[in-house]
């Protein structure tokens, strides 16, 4: 990865009627070191944080993405963000990216053990090249979340609908995809329900009716599903949520893994079933991706 980029943030209280943050950016030599050894998002995996893609130095989606920052640092117990401060700094950012494909990261952590907090920061690097995934789709394996639908209501201390950085996990179950010869994996409920993928939203084709998994299971609602939902309503498909049951998967005409970077990769098989795809219209979902959204 290129990094382009690199800002400090001096968080300002969220109602602060502040018009100007230009004093409350420092910006870091990205290949330099800028944390403490306190800081307790590498040593815990304490915060959360947002990825925005970037075209042509066009920041997409930033108002979906500020909003789920927001809702996140609300599950987390930690301090309002300033939504015009960071807006801001998404835009410094977008400024330095250039042309092509690139991603922003937008982190906030809880600061450093027994001293300063919050501690914020705003990244920006090159993109990795997803065209292959685009064009010729990813095969999919499902593994088991370890955890019924029902237990974010029980346990929401859990903040499973919350965008953290503690992506072991996550990461985890993309090596045990690789290991079982598939390129991404779908997460499941114990009691046999379809959650989403480690670092996407899932939609599902049936007919002209296209689905995806009820954020109420502690799914992240995916900024890229949002905006692709309102994209295929308006061509006149129908769009919704639903409790999707595992065993159903293979039953879709076509289905997608859907993330504000790699965009739109068609699944082409579920646990070595082979699924249909449908190329034009994967190409149309990513050419209306790629074009200036905000």
């Amino acid at each position: 990865m290129a990094w382009r980029f690199a800002l400090m943030i001096d968080p300002v209280a969220a109602q602060s009627p502040q018009a100007d943050f230009t004093d409350t950016f420092t910006a870091v030599d990205p290949a330099a070191p800028a944390l403490t050894v306190g800081e307790l998002s590498t040593q815990r995996g304490d915060g959360i944080f947002e990825s925005i893609g970037v075209v042509d130095g066009h920041a997409q989606e930033v108002t979906a993405h500020l909003d789920r920052l927001a809702h996140s640092a609300a599950l987390c117990e930690l301090p309002e963000p300033n939504l015009t401060q960071w807006r801001a700094a998404v835009l410094v950012a977008a400024a330095a990216c250039g042309p092509g494909e690139s991603v922003i990261k937008l982190i906030l952590s809880r600061g450093v053990e027994h001293g300063p907090a919050p501690t914020a920061w705003v990244t920006a690097a090159e993109a990795s090249d997803f065209s292959r995934a685009r064009t010729e789709g990813v095969a999919v394996v499902t593994l088991d979340r370890g955890y019924p639908l029902d237990v974010p209501a029980r346990a929401p201390w859990l903040l499973l609908g919350a965008k953290t950085l503690s992506y072991a996990v996550n990461m985890a179950a993309l090596r045990e995809a690789r290991r079982r010869g598939a390129d991404d994996a779908i997460f499941t409920t114990t009691d046999g329900f379809v959650l989403e993928a480690p670092t996407a939203s899932l939609i599902l084709r049936r007919g002209d009716t296209f689905v995806t998994p009820a954020p109420n299971a502690g799914i992240l609602h995916g900024t890229t599903q949002l905006s692709l939902f309102e994209h295929l309503a308006a061509r006149g498909f129908d769009v919704g949520y639903e409790t999707v049951s595992a065993s159903s998967l293979p039953q879709a005409d076509a289905a997608w893994l859907v993330s504000s970077v790699r965009l739109a990769a068609p699944i082409t098989a579920i646990d070595g079933a082979s699924l249909a795809g449908d190329a034009a219209l994967t190409a149309s979902m990513n050419a209306y991706l790629l074009s200036p959204r905000d």
